[in-house]
């Protein structure tokens, strides 16, 4: 069983760490890149600085190219997931820290997720629930993690926070079943709770979002949000959908022709019917886990 832990936090000087790999991906945001930048390289020296910019049609390749990194640009906008994906192939630490570009997070935070590493697979930075949020967001939030928890049988940490540490070949393991877009932490957070890697938690400082507005559009990405979270648990443990829509349609056909005979000395078809329906959707279910299992092809190391 995973186990999920709260780190406290440790006041920490700059630290110099050599095998950490920092992925920074960017999408139009001049206005905070330099000062995210000139903030990392006064909290920590690391292995490498890589800032994929994903895209951007205002000057952020150029504020971020004056910064001693190694920066990566896409020609067109293809989403956070493969700004990190990039940065995840082309990086050589064998550690990762991701660091959105906004400015919500303090980079000097990073030592006390790093640190984390040594007990972890996986370190989440995890936000102050008291950090300003859109409302509609918020319980949006809260009804994927519900559904997380649900389909994982476990407390689930701020899995949707994008300041995350992890270990480079984990990742890579898994990187095929990741998407392209902002449910990229979520998944990945999900994937790893499935293969049984662990995950901790630090606290972290949040702070209101600078410069542009957030792109993450609630409707929109929180339904491929759920819809992504489905395909994971379809991939690792299709019975956790199947088994409770087939023991609801077996009870509720059996229920229903009772009551039939009871009442009309008689079983309905649409009782019958229903039954052979929530049987033929438990087998079903099996089937999916098996091919599931074949599925998996790429070892997660």
């Amino acid at each position: 069983m995973m186990e999920i832990c709260n780190i406290i936090k440790q006041n920490m000087t700059k630290k110099n760490l050599q095998d950490l790999s920092v992925i920074i991906p960017a999408y139009n945001e001049e206005e905070t890149i330099g000062k995210v930048l000139g903030e990392l390289f006064r909290s920590v020296r690391c292995h490498e600085v890589i800032v994929v910019d994903d895209g951007s049609t205002d000057q952020t390749f150029a504020v971020a190219s004056a910064f001693p990194v190694k920066v990566i640009r896409h020609r067109t906008n293809k989403g956070y997931g493969a700004a990190l994906k990039t940065g995840l192939r082309k990086a050589s630490g064998e550690k990762i820290l991701i660091l959105d570009s906004d400015g919500q997070h303090d980079p000097a935070d990073i030592s006390a997720l790093y640190n984390a590493l040594e007990d972890f697979d996986m370190v989440i930075g995890e936000r102050d629930i008291h950090t300003p949020q859109d409302r509609s967001r918020t319980v949006g939030k809260k009804l994927i993690r519900l559904v997380g928890e649900y389909l994982v049988e476990q407390p689930l940490p701020d899995f949707n926070s994008g300041f995350r540490a992890f270990k480079r070949n984990y990742m890579l393991g898994i990187l095929h079943l990741l998407p392209n877009g902002f449910s990229f932490s979520t998944t990945s957070t999900l994937a790893f709770l499935k293969e049984g890697y662990t995950i901790g938690t630090v606290p972290i400082k949040s702070f209101v979002r600078a410069g542009r507005k957030s792109t993450v559009r609630f409707f929109r990405d929180g339904t491929k949000t759920l819809l992504l979270i489905l395909r994971i648990i379809m991939l690792f443990n299709p019975l956790k959908i199947f088994a409770p829509v087939s023991l609801f349609l077996i009870l509720g056909g059996l229920g229903f022709g009772i009551y039939g005979y009871l009442a009309f000395s008689r079983f309905s078809n649409s009782a019958v019917m229903i039954t052979l329906m929530g049987m033929m959707m438990f087998f079903i279910g099996l089937l999916a886990d098996q091919i599931a299992m074949l599925n998996r092809r790429k070892p997660l190391i």
